[in-house]
């Protein structure tokens, strides 16, 4: 893993490759939609063993919040692939996942202190722009990580959003054949995945013809306005079966509302992300399942696309991570910390 290469050769190899990308005026990214793309399983098939980094190279993460187990996750991939490499590595959020500018800050001090790449997962599309224009000026290359997508983004790392919506409405129209009404609990608007979520959900149910999507409003990521959210919409539409919830978080908030309100029986819930809590809660009984995106996976993944960018490798602009719904029936297969029995259990999907 040690190299005699400097750093700055392989800044310099990846500052090509970006100019390369401006020259080809890149699209707005469209990261679920993008054509130039590859699955996270083909990268050592495509471009071989992990390349050498030199020990000691800077990497850097800046998340969205810590306060969120998913974020703490990706953070995790991140620093096994960098204890692995021997590298140093900081990994920074903003105190919320509201925190707009808090984030942009942190972006931007980072800038500043030598690192050969930094990996961005902003909290909206458009947050951090500024930081990529600045990080660009001085040349450090970015690389955006799940899930809002920065359209000027040259690389991303992370699943295909609008799949866990279609996920989920596939569990409904195999589960629930005779129809019904149905809710969704939306993310924070402006965020690429939050659309793309509810998206898949919606025009994925509603074509099955006897579903009705009654309500579909935004809490923001929060756990306490998806319990007020879905009290109401329990209150309006006592004949519920289903909630969708664009994360783990407000699926919980969710879950309480429908608790409170003695539908359990009745309401099917679901999530998306695979935090512990979720597990659990599907364990319980309470939470009828999740998607799972695998966040220290893809931690792992994206530092590795990363670093083979650094080594000047030509990656397609989008590498997908994998998803997949959990429920009582999968829960122990992908509760695994195993991060190899993990992997093999999804090429095996």
């Amino acid at each position: 893993m040690k190299h005699i290469l400097k750093t700055c050769l392989l800044g310099s190899a990846f500052a090509l490759s970006l100019g390369i990308a401006q020259a080809q005026d890149l699209t707005p990214l469209n990261s679920d939609a993008e054509p130039d793309r590859m699955d996270w399983s083909e990268l050592e098939a495509r471009f071989g063993p992990m390349p050498e980094t030199p020990a000691g190279t800077k990497v850097g993460g800046v998340s969205k919040t810590l306060t969120n187990e998913y974020w703490r996750s990706l953070g995790e991939g991140y620093a096994n692939v960098a204890k692995a490499e021997g590298l140093e590595f900081v990994y920074q959020a903003a105190q919320s996942e509201g925190d707009q500018l808090g984030q942009l800050s942190i972006a931007e001090n980072l800038i500043t202190q030598g690192f050969a790449v930094l990996l961005f997962s902003p909290q909206t599309d458009a947050n951090l722009i500024p930081a990529v224009e600045k990080a660009e000026a001085a040349g450090v290359p970015i690389l955006n990580v799940n899930d809002a997508v920065i359209p000027s983004a040259k690389n991303y790392v992370g699943n295909v959003q609008k799949g866990n919506g279609v996920n989920v409405a596939q569990w409904f129209i195999d589960n629930r054949p005779d129809g019904g009404k149905v809710a969704v609990i939306e993310g924070q608007p402006g965020v690429y995945a939050a659309g793309q979520r509810t998206a898949g959900f919606t025009e994925t149910i509603t074509a099955a013809g006897n579903f009705e999507v009654v309500a579909s409003v935004p809490a923001d990521w929060s756990r306490e306005l998806a319990f007020n959210a879905a009290a109401t919409i329990l209150q309006q539409h006592p004949d519920l079966i289903g909630f969708y919830a664009n994360n783990d978080g407000m699926a919980l908030g969710v879950v309480e509302a429908v608790k409170a309100a003695g539908k359990a029986e009745q309401v099917a819930v679901f999530g998306t992300d695979g935090i512990s809590d979720a597990y659990a809660a599907i364990r319980a009984g309470d939470l009828t399942g999740t998607v799972d995106s695998f966040p220290v996976l893809t931690g792992e993944v994206a530092l590795e696309v990363a670093l083979r960018l650094l080594a000047g490798q030509d990656l397609p602009r989008v590498v997908a991570t994998p998803q997949a719904l959990v429920t009582a029936d999968n829960v122990e297969t992908f509760a695994t910390s195993d991060m190899a029995a993990l992997r093999a259990a999804l090429l095996a999907q």
